[in-house]
């Protein structure tokens, strides 16, 4: 029994060795202009969230407001999109999602967005 359960063990790590390595997402700070309305340069946010990705787990190292998450192709076609909320720590992306994306958080208020570059 001890031999079975060592072997489940065993394959279960394995497995784990096979998945991407965990990256750190780096962001940026855009500003959302609306055309016809005078914006002045927004102040600027605290710091950008923390977050790391592994496959299709994008996970939050820091506290974080609520963001609508969205996913930009190449072409800056919206691919994917999905409301964060503050007390949510992982996001699980679309496993059919693969390529090169812009990653876009963007707060409920405020005329400023988070933004970086993810594989999938």
């Amino acid at each position: 029994m001890k031999t079975f359960i060592l072997l489940i063990l065993f394959m279960c790590l394995s497995v784990k060795g096979f998945s991407e390595p965990i990256a750190n997402v780096s962001f940026s700070v855009g500003v959302i202009v609306k055309s016809g309305t005078y914006n002045p340069f927004p102040k600027s946010p605290n710091d950008p969230p923390t977050a790391t990705l592994e496959d299709n787990m994008l996970t939050f190292t820091s506290e974080h407001a609520d963001y609508t998450l969205t996913l930009l192709d190449e072409e800056g076609e919206t691919i994917y999109t999905t409301y964060v909320s503050s007390s949510v720590n992982v996001v699980v992306l679309p496993a059919t999602l693969t390529g090169n994306y812009e990653l876009r958080l963007i707060p409920d208020t405020g005329n400023y967005y988070f933004y970086g570059e993810i594989i999938l």
